[in-house]
């Protein structure tokens, strides 16, 4: 299973304190059961000095593999724990909506 998959390279390659990876397909124009779609929120001390665009490279390094064999998209937030416990361990990744259909049939 893909995310399975991700999940163990993510905790693999940043050691996250916290890691919540959801499948989002069923919410896109996709096959049942796909897994292209997912939303990330990852918690690691391993950010404490990186950029947001820093963090984002250090996902997308450790998920390489999965982007360039189909994984679509991912909707990720990445936190320091100083930032997650200033938010209260309240923190939302709202992705955007799905337009639905594919770029052929926006015309």
């Amino acid at each position: 299973m893909l995310q399975e998959q991700m999940e163990a390279k993510l905790i693999e390659a940043l050691d996250p304190e916290r890691l919540l990876l959801v499948n989002e397909s069923h919410q896109h124009n996709v096959p049942a059961n796909s897994e292209t779609h997912f939303n990330l929120i990852i918690v690691a001390e391993a950010f404490a000095a990186q950029n947001p665009l820093q963090r984002h490279r250090a996902v997308y390094a450790a998920l390489g593999d999965e982007l360039k064999a189909g994984l679509h998209a991912l909707t990720m937030k990445t936190l320091t724990p100083a930032e997650w416990e200033a938010a209260g361990g309240e923190v939302q990744n709202p992705a955007p909506p799905c337009r639905g259909g594919s770029k052929a049939d926006r015309g």
